[in-house]
């Protein structure tokens, strides 16, 4: 692996002048590297972090990947990760036209990734960095713990889908109140529950307070609370213990686990809350790029085209460029392209604002040829301005359930697959099954990444037991992962686990249409992890 040389780094660089012309926003700084195709297939494995801790499970995916490769070669273009500065790593022979179309790919890429508010919690600090000193401290730990270490990462790894990526995220928007904000436990609380006051005595009270504020200034709630202090002299040790007793809850299992684990929590133990917390840190900033894979990937597409179509650079190499992009943005058949759906996503959306179909006088409109023939000259040229919006505000969830519409279907005849046996020739047929925008949408939503909700039965959850709840969300827990993912919740809890979930029954029914989905019974059952064996239980 080594830098671009310097010819190769001069076409980056006029990528970016253009790049920024068009509206583009992204730091300045970037680092490039060429690597071979197997070096791709061995930092793919630990999401192109050169830094990432090490574990095993990444040595034997990479023997997996480089046996597939000797069977079937394959060529990666390009792969860019969200750090400070962003690093993105380039086959070692592409040609400079071929660079001049990826390094714009690339772009728009490093672009989402520093404008795209999903992607808010990772701006902070460089992944590459921190993720240098994860790495450190767990090779210190291994050789002072020796295999228990990797004990505690792959019990970590089991759990970390379920971490609180959009709790942390609120965060950001809505901070939370800080433990010093003695006005609102002195009105709402202490002087309503602890002292009773009359309406008159709580007005009063607002009174004075707005006084001292008018009188002082920014000094007004400190003399406000001297006063307070003075008739109230338990007023303080009623604040600490309110707030200890109201301490905001834990937002998922590893955090919940990290601060009240009885185990991880004697003093032989706290190393392991290490290891813990980076495996969780690093799960929450990749969950971004999964929950946007559709738009990142067509935003890139998106900009590759437009702007690779401008270049002159292009001269001459028309052929391979429509050769290579059709292989990257065509639609299949059956199945998900997320570069050619978020392509043609962008472009569609373009296109209807630029018609001023966003609004209200648009949406309005019922008759079909209407609809067809609008035209809102005021929003002629804001449509590269509406996906600049779009770009920056939404995820693949809100991005499909926004955009994706009959209108858009129809003009790019998409349509739902399905699948049915034909007894006669006894082979499987695939047919179309629907064209109806509501359906499409379904398959993208049953397509994306959506880990299960389970929650901390904080009322039931003692020392020596753990209760955890499933939110049924229409889809089971996957039946083999429940013992191992459980027996090393056991061990970091350091006592019995129980799980409250769904257990599903399909319903058979001879008569039922094919076309329709199977019918469900749902049996709310209870499994036990103690002593290191499950046991299942309805309730």
């Amino acid at each position: 692996m080594q830098l671009i040389d310097q010819k190769t780094k001069k076409i980056m660089e006029g990528c970016k002048e253009r790049a920024r012309d068009a509206g583009l926003t992204f730091e300045e700084q970037t680092l490039e590297y060429i690597i071979t195709n197997r070096d791709m297939i061995e930092l793919m494995q630990k999401n192109m972090i050169p830094t990432l801790y090490d574990y095993w499970v990444h040595d034997v995916d990479v023997l997996r990947e480089k046996g597939k490769y000797e069977i079937y070669p394959h060529n990666p273009y390009e792969t860019v990760i969200n750090t400070r500065p962003a690093i993105s790593f380039y086959n070692d022979n592409n040609p400079d036209w071929l660079n001049v179309m990826i390094f714009y790919h690339v772009i728009a890429h490093i672009d989402f990734f520093q404008n795209n508010l999903y992607f808010q919690n990772t701006w902070d600090y460089d992944l590459t960095g921190k993720a240098l000193a994860d790495k450190r401290l767990i090779s210190r730990l291994r050789s002072e713990h020796g295999r228990w270490v990797d004990y505690i990462i792959e019990f970590a790894r089991g759990l970390d889908n379920l971490v609180g990526y959009h709790a942390e995220l609120s965060r950001i928007h809505r901070p939370e109140k800080k433990n010093t904000n003695r006005i609102d436990y002195y009105f709402d609380v202490f002087l309503q529950e602890a002292k009773n006051a009359t309406v008159s005595e709580y007005m009063t009270e607002v009174d004075r307070y707005n006084l001292a504020l008018k009188e002082h200034g920014n000094l007004g709630e400190d003399i406000f609370f001297a006063e307070i202090q003075s008739r109230y002299p338990e007023f303080d040790a009623a604040l600490d213990k309110y707030h200890a007793k109201h301490k905001p809850k834990s937002i998922d299992i590893l955090q919940f686990l990290i601060e009240h684990s009885p185990f991880l929590n004697r003093t032989e133990n706290e190393w392991m809350k290490g290891i813990l917390e980076i495996v969780r840190s690093t799960s929450i900033y990749f969950q971004p790029q999964v929950r946007t894979k559709i738009m990142n990937e067509g935003w890139a597409s998106y900009w590759h085209e437009t702007l690779f179509l401008k270049d002159d650079r292009i001269k001459g190499n028309e052929v391979n460029f429509a050769r290579i992009n059709a292989k990257v943005t065509s639609m299949p058949k059956m199945g998900l392209n997320p570069y050619a759906l978020g392509l043609r996503m962008f472009q569609w959306i373009e296109e209807q604002a630029e018609r001023g179909c966003y609004s209200f006088e648009y949406q309005r409109l019922a008759d079909r040829v209407e609809r067809k023939e609008f035209r809102n000259l005021e929003a002629f040229s804001k449509g590269r301005d509406y996906i600049f919006q779009v770009r920056e505000n939404y995820c693949d969830f809100t991005f499909i359930n926004s955009f994706i519409e009959q209108d858009f279907i129809n003009n790019h005849k998409l349509y739902v697959a399905g699948r049915r046996l034909n007894k006669a020739k006894m082979v499987w047929e695939f047919y179309i099954r629907s064209r109806k925008a509501e359906d499409y949408r379904q398959m993208l939503f049953d397509s994306l990444y959506h880990p299960p909700k389970i929650d901390i039965d904080l009322e039931r959850t003692k020392d020596d037991t753990l209760v955890l709840s499933h939110v049924n969300e229409g889809k089971p827990l996957v039946q083999e992962y429940i013992a191992n993912t459980m027996l090393g919740i056991e061990y970091l809890w350091g006592g019995a686990v129980k799980l409250e979930t769904d257990d599903a029954e399909l319903v058979e029914d001879k008569e039922r249409d094919q076309e329709l989905p199977p019918r469900i019974n749902w049996t709310r059952v209870l499994y036990t992890m103690q002593d290191r064996k499950l046991r299942k239980e309805r309730l």
